[in-house]
């Protein structure tokens, strides 16, 4: 007999769990989650455990939904039935469930960043009634990167999440970027956060925030720069982050961020995509 609850703060060691079972064999190159992990990502992209359920199969997780919520609204940051016990509407009724107590408590926007080598979650959203707005979009960059040393005036500086905040450049443009790389997550993260500004007598025109990920390999949180000059004005960067990493990726790119063009012309080829999709939480 299946039944179904929402999650309390004190029950982070039971969707660790579920995660560990439920979540992990579609995954297996992503290390298991703990605890520590887990808290982060409430830390991190506020994830409310009121927003997560649990599936149970006796006393056994076989579904969870995980949730995080902001004022704009709430994004299903993972769903996953246990393989054993697929097609059989616990995905359905995860889904159906978060948008009733939504319905009620709001906010009323949900939203999923779905892989789409993921077939079978893409098809539950859409059966859900989820609409896909845009496809957000994986983004390497490998190899060397030219030495510009020819900057007419302008200077690569280091620069910090609170510096480019004093600014106004990080958002305050209303810039649509997925919910790992928003203003929300920048700032909660911030301490591990490093970044490369572009500066004139003026202005900063450029700048890039990334995190170090291991030996030669780094990740752009944040990337901005001149659109009328996205070239002379990122190639300083990339040329300063290049001597500490090889290969850069840029996760989740929404094509209002920055264009697809511009982004080949900087020597970026996209890899994987992810469908965004959304619903307005409505009563069962």
């Amino acid at each position: 007999m299946s039944s179904y609850r929402f999650c309390r703060t004190d029950d982070i060691a039971l969707l660790v769990d579920a995660l560990n079972r439920c979540w992990a064999p579609y995954v297996p190159d992503e290390p298991p989650m703990t605890a520590a992990l887990f808290k982060r990502s409430i830390r991190d992209l506020q994830i409310w455990c009121s927003s997560c359920m649990v599936a149970f199969a006796g006393p056994d997780p076989i579904g969870v939904l995980i949730g995080a919520k902001r004022p704009s609204g709430t994004l299903i940051h993972r769903i996953a039935v246990h393989p054993d016990h697929v097609r059989q509407g616990h995905g359905r009724h995860l889904l159906t469930s978060l948008s009733s107590k939504l319905a009620i408590l709001g906010p009323p926007r949900i939203a999923a960043e779905v892989p789409q080598t993921l077939s079978a979650a893409c098809a539950l959203f859409r059966a859900c009634g989820y609409v896909e707005e845009v496809l957000l979009t994986d983004y390497v960059l490998t190899g060397d990167h030219r030495d510009t040393t020819d900057v007419a005036g302008r200077f690569v500086i280091p620069v910090t999440v609170d510096d480019l905040v004093a600014n106004g450049l990080l958002g305050e443009d209303n810039r649509q970027v997925c919910w790992e790389r928003s203003i929300e997550t920048l700032t909660s993260r911030k301490d591990e956060l490093k970044g490369l500004a572009l500066a004139s007598d003026e202005r900063i025109e450029a700048h890039i925030l990334y995190i170090e990920r291991g030996e030669e390999r780094a990740e752009i949180v944040s990337l901005q720069t001149d659109l009328n000059d996205p070239r002379g004005s990122l190639e300083p960067l990339f040329a300063h982050l290049g001597a500490r990493a090889v290969n850069m990726g840029f996760p989740k790119v929404h094509p209002s961020e920055i264009p697809a063009q511009q982004l080949a012309t900087l020597g970026f080829r996209p890899t994987q995509t992810y469908g965004l999709y959304a619903a307005t939480a409505r009563p069962e």
